[in-house]
């Protein structure tokens, strides 16, 4: 190979390097400290009043909740989701009476995978779901919120932000400016799971799958169904197990 061929192909060569070193810091992207604006203070101070609001109406019913993704974190944007989680079993009816006042935009079931616990969800308006398991959690399935990180109403009256994990694998931790970012390649998972106080086997597992997701896409949810406003989540989940042999395992 001629000299000048050879520079070319060793450019060629760095530049393919360079790109590729480039696309991992885009896709897992670095360490970073986030400074908010007044406008993002803004934007959470109405997601938190949101959640703050629904779960008011919960609690007045008797009924604890937790808010968790980025609205617990505080790295929320305009379009992000107010997700309101009851981690206990309750008759359906009971959720349905306390979120009277709210408009529901849709009812449904769904189910991550067929051995993840089986929930029912309100959709409401302004990007608000409120679920509910109607079966009895595992508690390596209630590690999963911990981990993306939630707190409860106590919590948010307090103005109580914590750290967790968003969906790029990507470690939030709240500072008094606004979070910082350490990706969870640059962190051991036993690190991650002392910090979320969940177990490693959580941490190792929602990376698996997170990882999987990005490198293929998103691969949607075992089941996700939705049901009349009139009918009762577990009438309506019989049905369903009538006829899905994995829904009536998971019931057992």
């Amino acid at each position: 190979m001629r000299n000048t061929d050879r520079k070319r192909a060793q450019g060629v060569s760095r530049l393919d390097r360079r790109d590729s070193r480039m696309r991992r810091v885009g896709t897992y992207g670095g360490r970073k400290l986030i400074e908010y604006d007044q406008e993002r203070w803004n934007i959470l101070a109405e997601k938190r009043e949101r959640a703050k609001e629904v779960m008011e109406s919960l609690l007045s019913f008797g009924i604890e909740s937790v808010v968790y993704g980025s609205v617990a974190r505080g790295d929320v944007n305009e379009k992000s989701d107010v997700d309101i989680f009851i981690p206990e079993v309750i008759p359906s009816y009971k959720v349905e009476v306390a979120l009277d006042g709210f408009e529901v935009l849709e009812k449904r079931i769904v189910q991550a995978t067929p051995n993840y616990a089986i929930k029912g969800e309100f959709v409401l308006s302004d990007n608000t779901t409120v679920s509910f398991p109607l079966v009895r959690m595992r508690e390596r399935e209630m590690d999963f919120y911990r981990f993306g990180g939630c707190v409860d109403y106590r919590g948010l009256m307090e103005k109580r932000r914590v750290p967790g994990v968003d969906k790029r694998l990507v470690l939030i931790i709240p500072t008094g400016k606004g979070h910082r970012e350490i990706p969870l390649t640059d962190i051991h998972p036993s690190s991650v799971a002392r910090m979320l106080g969940v177990s490693i086997d959580i941490v190792t597992e929602r990376i698996r799958v997170l990882t999987r997701r990005r490198e293929v896409g998103r691969t949607g949810i075992f089941l996700c169904e939705t049901i009349p406003s009139t009918d009762c989540f577990e009438q309506a989940l019989k049905e369903i197990a009538s006829r899905n042999p994995a829904v009536r395992r998971r019931l057992d």
